[in-house]
């Protein structure tokens, strides 16, 4: 999830050697300050939020199929970033072991999903023997990476929903998330001045980082005290905990795209990119939050 108020667009963001696989020689429309089409984002944002909440209230065990459907949606794309740089990771034994990991944090927990992990990883190293063990060395950590960075950290959210009020405490991490982009939009456009991480994500700053900070952290302080009956000091931690591990996820997959040669993980959704530049904010707050709710939760 692109962080759209601490980065607009990131001139030569992805001018690597690699290929540029989305908006090669397009000039982008919308003219957004973001560079991306921004009707067709918030649709898209909106939309996307509206079937996960759906989810959530009406029937949780729906959020299964999101997440197997997001998780394999995000290796594919993954799979075709890494070809930028002459990797080869197995598409089959990912996709595969994402629903598993998903399934196995669903019905059995954290020690299940490392089993998962680990079933995944042995899989696609089996899965490239045929082809020598140059191949096995060459597309280990690339594959590594994509099994861990998607559906391992995407099935914490899995776990989180069973807990009691599982379905609330989703929709909480959720909207922090969201809260710290639109505090982070607003501070970076009207006083971002001092970059944050300019080799990484030149636009970003941190005016902005502090805009999305104390929005989260405000938000979460009345959310979490009105729907989990949570002292608002520890909503307060929650959220800014969360917005920034939502900031360092973003940059996470900035530095990988930049180091890829990829503007985009893919070209799927409008105005976003790829499903993976949707998700890279939520991928880091969705195990933090697990492991906060634990803290100042505990069931």
């Amino acid at each position: 999830m692109t962080d759209p108020g601490i980065q607009q667009q990131e001139p030569g963001k992805g001018g690597g050697k690699g290929r540029r696989r989305a908006g090669r020689g397009r000039k982008p429309q919308g003219g957004g300050r973001a560079g991306r089409n921004l009707p067709a984002a918030i649709a898209v944002g909106l939309s996307l939020g509206l079937i996960v909440l759906a989810a959530l209230l009406i029937e949780p065990m729906a959020l299964l199929v999101i997440l197997v459907v997001a998780s394999g949606i995000g290796a594919w794309e993954m799979v075709r970033a890494f070809a930028a740089v002459g990797a080869r990771p197995p598409l089959i034994p990912l996709i595969a072991g994402a629903t598993l990991m998903t399934g196995l944090a669903w019905f059995y927990g954290p020690d299940a999903l490392a089993v998962g992990l680990a079933v995944t990883v042995g899989a696609a190293c089996l899965w490239r023997v045929a082809d020598g063990f140059a191949a096995v060395r060459r597309d280990f950590t690339p594959s590594l990476l994509i099994a861990v960075y998607g559906p391992f950290l995407l099935s914490f959210a899995a776990m989180l929903v069973q807990l009691d009020d599982g379905p609330l405490r989703v929709v909480c991490t959720l909207v922090a998330v969201v809260l710290s982009d639109t505090g982070g939009y607003a501070a970076g456009v009207f006083l971002g001045k001092h970059p944050m991480a300019p080799r990484i994500s030149p636009k970003k700053s941190w005016e902005g980082f502090a805009g999305s900070v104390t929005a989260a952290a405000i938000g979460s302080g009345a959310l979490l005290f009105f729907l989990l009956d949570v002292p608002v000091y520890w909503g307060l931690l929650f959220g800014a905990v969360i917005s920034v591990m939502a900031v360092l996820g973003d940059l996470a997959e900035s530095m990988l795209k930049r180091d890829l040669g990829v503007k985009d993980m893919s070209n799927l959704l409008p105005g976003h990119g790829g499903l993976m530049d949707r998700l890279d904010s939520i991928l880091f707050a969705v195990p933090t939050a697990y492991l906060l709710f634990a803290i100042i939760t505990p069931s």
